[in-house]
């Protein structure tokens, strides 16, 4: 049988020395399949046997939606962020997938922007909440929101990488300039290890011109950042969280499950 993130050898393990690589998938455009890529992306990690942490920063909480029902959830991020006195060990949620847990949000997250407003600490509140807990794993994924505002900038002070999601459709590139300003500021002071790991084009329909077409424009501007694999549009992809599942259980032979697994492997290799 596998090893559950529940399994006191797996979570919480200070055996570890090695602290764990974080990963922000952020993108400020909506509808680009940030929360699809998050959650199958450590879904397809935790499959290969790495300790993986998914960490909800969307008050949509649609990854959050994808494991638990809301009257399940104990503690969420937004716990973390407000009071220091609580740590990421205190809100995580093993999930039925061995090796993957996760932070999960609610709702309240929407107001934190507000309450962080003049805070001296407001950009480091996850980079120092994660601390304690990134030797617990060996990858840790962020879901963000579809916003470039406090909440994203948070999960790319914490993050090694970003990892940008663009959607094969006729306005794919529109924010991506102020998405990448905001990275080289990071990069310029809070956080100048942090790396573009990489662009993913996903809901490509191979059918349509227009696809092919923006899929050109994309790797015109961003070269061998852009990813081989491609994430098509899928309808196995679109029903797996309304049963609770990811695409790896809900569907494993469709193309959706190929794949996010070809890109978990790019990905791996990137970091590695």
């Amino acid at each position: 049988m596998p090893v559950l993130c529940s399994d006191s050898r797996v979570l919480f393990n200070e055996s570890r020395k090695m602290a764990a690589t974080v990963i922000a998938i952020a993108n400020q455009k909506g509808g680009v399949g940030k929360t699809t890529t998050s959650v199958n992306l450590a879904a397809a990690f935790a499959l290969k046997d790495r300790r993986t942490l998914l960490i909800d920063l969307d008050p949509q909480s649609n990854t959050t939606l994808t494991f638990f029902s809301p009257e399940e959830i104990r503690g969420s991020i937004y716990d973390v962020l407000s009071d220091p006195k609580v740590t990421v060990r205190d809100v995580v949620h093993p999930t039925k997938v061995a090796n993957l847990c996760l932070v999960p949000a609610k709702i309240s997250l929407a107001k934190l922007e507000a309450n962080l407003v003049g805070q001296f600490d407001a950009p480091f509140r996850l980079k120092d909440a994660l601390a304690g807990a990134r030797e617990d794993f060996d990858l840790i994924v962020i879901d963000t929101p579809p916003a470039l505002g406090i909440i994203t900038v948070n999960a790319l002070v914490a993050a090694n990488y970003l990892l940008v999601p663009i959607q094969a459709s006729y306005y794919s590139l529109e924010g991506t300039d102020d998405l990448l300003e905001t990275l080289e500021r990071i990069r310029a002071r809070p956080n100048p290890e942090l790396q573009l790991l990489g662009v993913i084009v996903t809901l490509y329909d191979k059918r349509t011109n227009l696809a092919r077409d923006i899929y050109k424009q994309v790797r015109q501007v961003f070269g061998d950042k852009v990813f081989k694999t491609v994430i098509g549009k899928n309808v196995r992809l679109e029903e797996s969280p309304a049963y609770k599942e990811t695409i790896f259980s809900f569907a494993p032979d469709s193309s959706g499950a190929i794949e996010y697994a070809q890109l978990a492997k790019e990905v791996m290799q990137r970091v590695s």
